[in-house]
């Protein structure tokens, strides 16, 4: 439900790509670098702060960033950079992704550069977010977070309301008698001003009410072959869906005029589903109390892994220039820079357990809820076809959340529009 916007990032990103790819390095200067990003202005930011750190504590190699203001633009851009043999020398994306670009050998897997490294080692970070990114049994890319979807509220508009703020281990039900009094018609006229709740209908979103539930999403975890939705998952989806019968949540129609963030942003939400992402722009509000608190269970406790990683292509022709700069921005300064502009769940275990991230003084007070579900992480797969897969996959529920279905007739729609994708992906 996101609109397009900064068009002229991606326009400006393609033109400096280029200039950087043709200049060539002058004899006697700093190895010049380029990393690929994507996100919102406010993330963007934090990522240049990283690689202005970096060029300010050395002069042997110089790293430009290249943002991009969506994913599907930087996807597009790396495609194309690969394919036409000037690729960046390293991107930042999320496990969901890169398996497309692994899968046709565009990677340099950074195992042989970890393994060396004086920096840091693999014990020092979060397994649950490094697990993600080895392909073939072999450690690809590097993590740079281990975020995970939590509940962003407006305890404002819970006080206003009269209702209890949340707590971490609630349950499905608590979230949803909440949503349903934040939902209010202030001035009576047949439209609602505030909604209770904001959710994209995505499988990155059911995903954990499924599990929770006790559900299965795909047939085997490590090398799926197909969705095989169960009874659990589909009891967890008809939850799912009913929270748009409820009126607890946007309209089609309101979502597209106004996407959930700017909603919770202008205060007109009560409680938002997301993940780390949003806490720079969150950030800036002023205007009210904001927190966060683990998503709430059907049963079991469950949330999905949002990580995003950096991965250096095979193409570059500055490997150890780029691993120079991972080693910075993924070790303790890199992340503690990150981690304080707010982006960030570091994967280093030693900054998500320090001041830099859990600061009372910054917004969210609760980030110690983000470390508390990381026993309880569980990752979609990173298949080469996933985006795709994903695509139809959110197609249908959109539809069928919007539009009227069951949890069974997505089930079953899932598992037959996308059985050739599955059937044509690498692991």
């Amino acid at each position: 439900m996101r609109k397009k916007n900064g068009w002229w990032f991606g326009a400006w990103a393609l033109l400096l790509v280029a200039s950087v790819a043709c200049e060539g390095e002058p004899s006697g200067q700093a190895t010049r670098i380029t990393a690929m990003v994507s996100g919102d202005a406010e993330e963007i930011e934090a990522y240049r702060a990283v690689v202005d750190a970096y060029n300010e504590a050395q002069d042997d190699v110089e790293a430009n960033l290249v943002p991009f203001a969506e994913r599907d633009d930087l996807i597009l851009r790396l495609s194309t950079s690969i394919a036409g043999g000037q690729p960046p020398d390293l991107f930042l994306m999320n496990y969901r992704f890169y398996g497309q670009f692994a899968a046709r050998g565009a990677l340099e897997p950074v195992a042989p550069y970890l393994g060396d490294s004086e920096a840091f080692s693999e014990d020092d970070f979060f397994d649950t977010a490094l697990t993600p990114f080895r392909w073939d049994g072999e450690q690809v890319c590097l993590p740079q977070n281990v975020s995970s979807l939590v509940v962003y509220y407006n305890a404002d508009l819970f006080r206003d309301a009269g209702v209890d703020l949340p707590q971490d281990g609630w349950a499905w039900d608590d979230m949803v008698a909440a949503a349903t009094k934040l939902t209010v018609d202030r001035d009576e006229d047949g439209t609602v001003d505030t909604h209770g709740l904001g959710v994209d209908p995505e499988i990155i979103r059911v995903a954990p009410f499924i599990w929770s539930n006790g559900g299965r999403l795909v047939d085997d975890e490590v090398s799926p072959t197909r969705f095989a939705l169960d009874g659990g998952a589909v009891a967890a989806l008809d939850r799912f869906f009913d929270l748009r019968t409820a009126g607890v949540t946007p309209t089609d129609e309101e979502a597209e005029a106004e996407d959930f963030v700017s909603r919770f942003l202008n205060g007109r939400l009560g409680m938002l589903m997301e993940s780390r992402r949003v806490v720079p722009t969150f950030r800036t509000i002023t205007d009210f109390e904001w927190d966060v608190v683990g998503v709430p269970t059907l049963g079991a406790p469950a949330s999905v892994l949002h990580s995003d990683a950096y991965c250096m292509t095979e193409g570059s022709d500055a490997k150890d220039a780029a691993w120079r700069f991972m080693e910075f921005a993924l070790g303790p300064e890199g992340q503690r820079i990150a981690s304080e502009a707010g982006r960030t769940v570091p994967s280093l275990r030693s900054l998500a357990e320090s001041t830099s991230f859990l600061d009372p003084d910054e917004p969210p007070a609760n980030a110690q809820a983000f470390l508390d579900q990381i026993p309880y992480l569980r990752s979609v797969p990173s298949i080469s076809t996933w985006p795709e897969i994903e695509d139809a996959a959110n197609g249908l529920l959109e539809e069928a959340y919007y539009g009227g279905g069951s949890g069974l007739e997505v089930a079953v729609e899932l598992e037959t529009q996308t059985r050739d994708l599955f059937a044509r992906a690498e692991v």
